[in-house]
């Protein structure tokens, strides 16, 4: 099952008799290092839509964890509820358009244990449809969050993973290369890891490419249904948009979360420069 929908589908959906039994619209625009997306949200959101804030409700405060360690699930768990997020509804999230901050909201439903989840392909700037600047009225949801539901990875599992499976680092090229880095303070990679930008998986249009495509790509670089893969970024973001693209093209990978923010952080584990064996250009 794709972990995706088309704007022209959600709009198409018929609505339900019941509107308790339609998706739940979660709103999770997010910029790094710029203001929180709620002034876009007001500004404009699909009708039904719930802001969820990425810094405050998706992730815990930064720290030895990373930038964007996993959230407590007390508090993730009182957002999704205040959403109306039940475990029988199903959940459509979207964000801005590069399927970063969606991607982070998914992965932590499936984590957390819900098993209907969709990005809206392409985010708000694929939908056509009508926007509104009303806040929903919602019935508060009933979902309990319960970990375990996606393979994770901490810094040592993610340091022996590149050993013997597939590391794929989901930042650019040149951050993977350490020629830059413009937000940690150390440069470079884990040992091991291949270069696999996650701009890559977004066709011009900004949706994801096809999973014919994208199967493609990751089999380039060892990362096929038989293999066993991993994903990092910088902080746990963008790398989960790989595991999406990953997962439709039947591939299950793992997500560090911690990513660099948190491996680089620690002055005894190791770091890698250089275009390493192989690279996705």
């Amino acid at each position: 099952m794709t972990a995706l929908i088309s704007a022209s589908a959600l709009a198409g959906d018929p609505a339900p008799a019941d509107p308790a039994a339609g998706p739940v619209l979660l709103d999770v625009r997010y910029e790094m290092g710029g203001p929180t997306g709620r002034s876009v949200y007001e500004a404009g959101h699909l009708p039904g839509a719930v802001y969820v804030d990425l810094e405050t409700e998706l992730a815990a405060p930064p720290g030895p964890g990373g930038r964007h360690p996993l959230p407590d699930l007390d508090v993730f768990g009182a957002a999704m509820r205040r959403a109306g997020v039940t475990a029988a509804r199903p959940v459509v999230v979207y964000d801005g358009g590069q399927g970063w901050a969606a991607a982070r909201a998914w992965w932590l439903l499936r984590y957390t244990g819900h098993g209907d989840v969709r990005v809206l392909d392409g985010g708000f700037a694929a939908w056509d449809g009508p926007v509104t600047t009303e806040p929903p009225e919602v019935k508060p949801g009933d979902f309990l969050p319960e970990p375990g539901g996606m393979p994770l990875l901490d810094a040592d599992g993610a340091a022996a993973l590149a050993r013997r499976g597939v590391l794929l680092d989901a930042r650019a090229a040149e951050r993977y290369r350490g020629e830059v880095e413009p937000i940690d303070p150390v440069a470079g990679h884990i040992p091991g890891a291949l270069s696999a930008p996650t701009t890559h998986n977004v066709a011009p249009d900004g949706r994801l490419r096809p999973a014919a495509e994208l199967r493609e790509r990751f089999a380039a670089l060892g990362a096929h249904r038989d293999a066993e893969v991993g994903v990092y970024c910088g902080s746990g973001v963008s790398a989960a948009q790989q595991v999406l693209a990953l997962q439709e093209a039947g591939v299950s990978a793992a997500l560090y979360v911690g990513s660099w923010s948190q491996w680089c952080a620690d002055p005894a584990r190791p770091v890698a420069t250089g275009a390493g064996p192989t690279e996705a250009s």
